[in-house]
């Protein structure tokens, strides 16, 4: 009891009567685990990009022959778009979203792409946003490059 009468004084930043007494801190285990999922599922989504950018800059001249290039190919899909856990939804979901973010001007592709979306709906939100902070949706196909570039600095500028 006595211990605990010292700890907590301490612990509301008041000074302690004995010098170099050590302090125990509970850590909760719910925050360890959280931010352990939370770099998890970036890494998974840093391995994913990996394996979808491997698929999709694989070059023929890299095999010996046709049906290595065609296995090679099957493999690195299947890396990319772990059919073993992936439901066909989310594949299709995978799929979609790369194409529609290949469509989008390399502007807003970098943009979106530092925001690292999961789906998207997750794109479209993004960009709906931003469309919202232009104010006036008509005008969005002309200012949308400058406001995206005024927007980057800002933020650049703040860190």
């Amino acid at each position: 009891m006595e211990t605990s009468s010292r700890i907590l004084p301490a612990l509301a930043g008041q000074v302690l009567e004995e010098p170099g007494e050590i302090i125990k801190v509970k850590v909760k285990e719910e925050d360890h685990i959280w931010d352990k999922e939370s770099c998890q599922q970036r890494d998974l989504s840093y391995t994913r990009e990996r394996f979808r950018q491997r698929f999709r800059q694989f070059c023929y001249q890299e095999t010996p022959g046709p049906r290595e290039a065609l296995s090679q190919l099957r493999e690195l899909c299947c890396q990319w778009l772990s059919p073993e856990i992936h439901t066909k939804e989310q594949i299709l979901e995978l799929l979609v979203l790369e194409q529609f973010l290949t469509i989008l001007p390399e502007e807003l592709q970098a943009w979106v792409h530092e925001h690292n979306p999961e789906s998207g709906e997750e794109v479209v939100t993004m960009l709906e946003d931003l469309e919202r902070e232009l104010d006036e949706p008509r005008q969005q196909v002309r200012n949308w490059r400058c406001h995206l570039k005024r927007r980057i600095w800002v933020q650049r500028s703040r860190i």
